[in-house]
């Protein structure tokens, strides 16, 4: 929404599903009451094959692409000693493979026209490890040094490519996969609850809004940060500060 509000067309991405159209439906309708075009596309980033005809068709239809937000993101949390094949490669399909093969399409349309900021979502844990979260900390790992090998390449067509690294964020989908992985709360956090974890590990005391993020994504889709480029803003509370 923020982009919107900042004067953006936006069409936004969910995988094919009732429950992802419903929200899809919503988020478009407040784009639209800003004053904005606003789309919903459906698109599933584990399958390569969808991602470049999509992003074209994105282009085509909003008449030009110079933004593109990588937010896709799953999670499988296990003790390392049981992470499945199927869970490694459902998380580094989604936050990794995906990213790419999604920048590369944009890549591709941005090239052209000598102007793109390509912003990916990765997280604390691109710096930092966690406990029973192996595969979610290698995939946004690779997120950090991606966004920092792409950066290099496309800065002479114009194309910054930055991140951002949210700490825990209040979202639907966190709180929801926070009570699934609530088995391995006293492995990954010495006994305590999410909540007295946040408390000792964020000098900010708590969970960001989404909100919060905002800032960030409008700054590096901006003209003020065409010389912003390989780099991740984190935003996380103060936890790596520590």
């Amino acid at each position: 929404m923020g982009l919107a509000q900042a004067g953006a067309d936006v069409a936004v991405c969910d995988l094919p599903s009732d429950e992802s159209w419903e929200g899809l439906a919503n988020t478009v309708w407040r784009i639209r009451n800003e004053g904005q075009v606003g789309l919903a596309v459906d698109l599933d980033v584990q399958e390569v094959e969808e991602i470049r005809p999509a992003i074209r068709q994105i282009e085509q239809d909003l008449g030009g692409l110079d933004i593109l937000v990588n937010n896709a993101g799953i999670r499988r949390r296990a003790p390392a000693l049981e992470v499945t094949e199927e869970d490694w490669d459902a998380v580094m399909d989604t936050n990794l493979k995906g990213a790419f093969f999604c920048a590369q399409a944009a890549a591709r349309l941005m090239i052209p026209q000598g102007y793109g900021r390509i912003i990916n979502v990765a997280s604390q844990f691109a710096l930092v490890g966690a406990a029973n979260r192996a595969a979610y900390c290698a995939s946004k790992g690779g997120v950090l040094n991606l966004t920092r090998a792409l950066a290099l390449e496309w800065a002479r067509h114009g194309i910054t490519v930055n991140a951002i690294g949210p700490g825990p964020t209040l979202t639907p989908g966190v709180l929801e996969a926070e009570e699934l992985e609530a088995a391995f709360a006293d492995a990954g956090r010495g006994g305590l609850s999410r909540e007295e974890e946040l408390q000792v590990k964020m000098p900010l005391g708590r969970r960001m809004d989404a909100e919060e993020l905002v800032g960030a994504a409008i700054y590096l889709a901006s003209e003020s940060a065409g010389a912003t480029t390989g780099q991740m803003l984190v935003v996380d509370g103060g936890w790596t500060a520590m």
